[in-house]
């Protein structure tokens, strides 16, 4: 019986922490933060990274394997199970510390921006409309919808150029890209819902608009939560939602950064292919986020499921795996010092200066 899907169940550790986050207070509260943000960082920097692909017979049985799709399916439910859980933790197990409040808090980030967007990620890439649902559904979670709109038809034509504001320029900070891409992506969704709603001879900004649907959906989403938690509580879900989309914002920051297509001489850019991501093999991170950091071979194929991504050769390397690129990315100096050496000694693409 092969049991590789089962190491994809990893990931729900995060769940149970986050329980454990939801029922306590102090330190205790902070569980899921020093896991993703410490303990495995730590772990990453002795563990080496691992570039095997699966042999071709392997990969077909991956493909036609269920179970790795089943374990995405599961995470809808254990998402919203835990939101819900999140809101009544304040009553059931209340606390009044600033620090456990935020540790609560922020944990709920951590489940927004790992499980809400990421896997939303990854299912918003297959074309079967009930697996789009669920990444549409996963999105509400941190209010972050139209991500499913811009990321498709606007990431992944406009990667690694100038109009793209989810890729981050040569010598942007972490914190500027926030500003940038947050509006940018935002404004860009709508462009997109409207172009779409024109083609299908609707309104541009009519109900056909299907931003305009997100925006109605999130809106419900949070006076609902206020109806039946109140506006405190709808306050700390809407902290967390803002985490989770701005851990997904950086996670966009590491996997662009500096790395531009060529623009070729009749003016369009060539095609997006593994030296315009950088890429991570770290095991854990790769577990943790449902190979999302190998990152150059989803680009390069989109249609690729997770558990059969590549390794490039030609695909440029994080320093280490995406948790601690992350936390290297809010040190700008650091930052800087640690990619640009990178970037200078690779040749695979242009600096996007």
């Amino acid at each position: 019986m092969n049991i590789q899907p089962i190491k994809y169940s990893t990931p729900f550790l995060i769940f149970a922490l986050a329980v454990v986050a939801f029922t306590q207070q102090g330190w205790l509260a902070w569980l899921p933060v020093m896991y993703s943000f410490v303990l495995i960082p730590c772990i990453e920097l002795f563990l080496p990274s691992n570039p095997a692909n699966m042999a071709e017979a392997e990969e077909a049985m991956a493909k036609a394997d269920k179970r790795y799709d089943y374990i995405l399916y599961a995470i809808v439910p254990a998402q919203y199970a835990c939101l819900v859980f999140f809101l009544f933790s304040f009553s059931l197990f209340p606390v009044q510390d600033v620090a456990s409040i935020l540790g609560r808090v922020i944990t709920m980030g951590i489940l927004c921006g790992t499980f809400g967007i990421n896997v939303a990620h990854e299912l918003g890439h297959r074309v079967n409309r009930w697996e789009q649902f669920l990444a549409k559904s996963l999105l509400l979670t941190s209010l972050y919808m139209h991500f499913f709109i811009e990321h498709n038809k606007g990431h992944h034509k406009h990667v690694a150029t100038p109009a793209d504001p989810s890729s981050a320029p040569y010598g942007q900070t972490l914190y500027r890209f926030w500003l940038r891409t947050v509006a940018g992506t935002y404004i860009k969704a709508w462009k997109i819902a409207a172009d779409d709603a024109r083609k299908s001879n609707h309104a541009a900004y009519g109900w056909a608009n299907e931003m305009l649907q997100m925006q109605v959906i999130q809106v419900a989403f949070v006076l609902g939560i206020a109806v039946f938690f109140g506006w405190q509580l709808a306050g700390y879900f809407l902290a967390a939602a803002v985490i989770g989309f701005l851990l997904l914002e950086t996670v966009n920051y590491i996997e662009h950064y500096g790395l531009q297509r060529k623009r070729l001489a009749d003016g369009k850019f060539e095609r997006t292919m593994p030296a315009h991501s950088w890429n991570s093999n770290h095991p854990l991170g790769r577990l943790m986020l449902f190979e999302l950091s190998r990152h150059s071979d989803h680009h390069y194929l989109a249609s690729r499921k997770y558990q059969v991504l590549r390794h490039h050769t030609a695909a440029p390397q994080l320093p280490t795996g995406y948790p601690g690129s992350m936390l290297l990315a809010t040190v700008p100096p650091v930052w800087f010092a640690v990619m640009h050496k990178r970037i200078a000694s690779f040749s695979g693409a242009e600096v996007a200066k």
